[in-house]
């Protein structure tokens, strides 16, 4: 079939691909707003347990993408990678769905919980890095309408972030336990309606405008090619002496930080891997000097972007559990009816709604507002841009910290303060995010693009598994205090010293997950929510201020690339 659009219009393809990544986003954020609640409220984790599992997962999310694209490139192609991924979720979600559906069995319904994370965390690298790759693949070399195309791309992921936590946390976040499976199922059914539509519709709308398919595996003349239309290598060709070295520094890595460092093993590999991959291509010798400067530029804001995604990504954590426990999210008379529940306050997994649709109204708000600037000679550098993002999350966390300053463990804050942070977040996002990634596909040269694209994915790892770590941080507070009291335990004199726990308190506090400690940090009590959120406040500004005495040499050194 010819791809028959016209070039002011886009073709059909861009719409199944918009509509498979709906679908697919709709998936993992429906799963992930009741992801934390789910472990503490249904399998009676920690708060700290929590956190670390969910960094952990949400991190190799973003690692397992470098093996999916590989497997991709050299045997299987985007389609059937796609597919097969697809297929992996699916299973994942249902998995999820059972051992919400096991939970008179805790112990049953955790292996099930871990055996749905391990088929999610895989499936994800098989469909995240191919799907997007896809859009590029129906324009014909240099169209202009390629940029409003990932655009419209991009909205169909924020779309479907939107809409997943209202729907999946409507059915799960409940307030009974038993109902999280229903959101899984939910987020089951978004992953198999993702899959089906595109496997029914590939075959005649993903082509290219001359007709031939897009996303099938490479040829033997294509594999064996090394070289691109213009001339340029297409692949990297790294000495197996280098390898073996790099090889080398990451596994000596990674035991040093498993045991020296006392990071798990999933934190030791992704932190490992965001050191040693860099490594291998800085060092490789085939880089002339204008490549090997640009390249650490990129290397140099990834480290940046940890700082940015570590603290944005507690919406799915700590901001979660903030919103289920110190945020006032009663509607006073008003009430509302969905999916056969009467709700009389907000579901805490709704507030993860409000990024997705901060980004569908004020994108396109940014984007003119760059144009507007560019046609001034007035747009900010990516570097600088990303120093703005900084700033904003940053701004973010001084509105919740000074919100809830002073505020004792049984007052409730208001709803606004989280509007107010995640709309700065948002506008923190729009200046970094796409931002970064254009950026890396401007600097990169040919034959390292993919890879540093992955490298640029391993930062993002590696932010997810730090912001699991910091929001292990997060203090006991009005739920944990009420739950002890229960029982008659004094938790806060636990905590601060002046009462002492028999052993059978400490049993059953471990029985209801909550921890008999402050949470440290370098050495400093975290007591409470504003000494907590001052971490993410204090560690973004000081990023976004080096950023910003950093931006011109960094500028320079893309030689001529803004």
């Amino acid at each position: 079939m010819t791809n028959s659009a016209t070039a002011k219009g886009h073709p059909a393809g861009l719409y199944v691909l918009f509509f498979t990544e709906m679908w697919e986003r709709f998936s993992y954020y429906g799963m992930r707003a009741i992801f934390v609640l789910y472990l503490i409220n249904a399998l009676l984790f920690d708060k700290s347990l929590a956190s670390n599992l969910y960094g952990s997962y949400t991190g190799l999310v973003y690692l397992t993408p470098l093996l999916g694209g590989y497997i991709a490139d050299k045997y299987w192609g985007n389609r059937k990678s796609i597919l097969a991924g697809g297929i992996i979720m699916a299973v994942g979600q249902f998995l999820m769905f059972l051992s919400g559906s096991m939970l008179s069995n805790i112990e049953t319904a955790k292996l099930m919980m871990y055996f749905g994370l391990a088929a999610l965390v895989f499936g994800n690298g098989f469909f995240k890095p191919n799907i997007s790759t896809m859009v590029g693949q129906l324009y014909p070399t240099a169209d202009k309408r390629v940029d409003s195309a990932f655009t419209i791309f991009y909205m169909g992921i924020n779309l479907g972030a939107f809409f997943s936590p209202l729907i999946c946390g409507g059915l799960g976040d409940t307030g009974d336990p038993n109902d999280f499976k229903w959101g899984f199922l939910a987020a089951c059914i978004g992953m198999l309606i993702s899959t089906i539509s595109f496997y029914f519709l590939k075959n005649k709308y993903l082509v290219t405008p001359e007709g031939g398919a897009v996303g099938l595996p490479k040829t033997r003349a294509e594999k064996l090619s090394n070289v691109n239309e213009k001339g340029e290598t297409s692949t990297p060709t790294f000495s197996m002496g280098s390898v073996g070295m790099w090889g080398l520094i990451f596994l000596g890595l990674a035991i040093l930080l498993r045991f020296a460092a006392g990071q798990d093993w999933i934190g030791a590999f992704i932190f490992s891997a965001a050191l040693a991959v860099p490594g291998l291509i800085i060092t490789d010798k085939s880089l002339n000097a204008i490549e090997r400067s640009r390249i650490w530029v990129i290397f140099i804001l990834a480290f940046f972007v940890i700082f940015f995604w570590s603290a944005f990504e507690q919406a799915g954590a700590s901001l979660t559990f903030f919103a289920e426990e110190q945020t006032d999210r009663s509607l006073g008379n008003f009430s509302f009816k969905i999916f056969g529940y009467t709700y009389t306050a907000v579901p805490a997994s709704w507030f993860q709604s409000i990024n997705p649709l901060g980004i569908i109204v004020l994108a396109p708000l940014f984007t003119v507002l760059w144009g507007w600037l560019g046609k001034r000679n007035m747009e900010p550098s990516s570097p600088l841009k990303m120093a703005l993002g900084l700033l904003l999350l940053s701004l973010g966390y001084v509105v919740i910290a000074f919100g809830v300053k002073g505020v004792d463990a049984s007052t409730k804050a208001s709803m606004w303060l989280l509007f107010s942070m995640y709309l700065l977040h948002t506008m923190g996002e729009l200046c970094l995010s796409p931002i970064g990634l254009s950026m890396v596909s401007k600097l990169a040269p040919l034959r390292f693009a993919s890879l540093l694209m992955g490298t640029w994915f391993l930062a993002n790892a590696a932010a997810n598994k730090l912001a699991g770590t910091l929001s292990a941080l997060y203090p006991p507070g009005q739920g944990e205090f009420s739950s002890a009291a229960k029982e008659g335990i004094d938790l806060p004199g636990i905590l601060n010293g002046t009462s002492q726990a028999t052993q059978t308190q400490l049993a059953k506090l471990s029985e209801l997950g909550i921890r008999t400690e402050w949470p440290t940090f370098f050495g400093n009590n975290i007591t409470n929510l504003f000494e907590f959120f001052t971490i993410f406040m204090i560690t973004s500004a000081a990023a976004a201020f080096i950023l910003f005495i950093l931006y011109r040499k960094l500028r320079k050194m893309m030689q001529g690339i803004n």
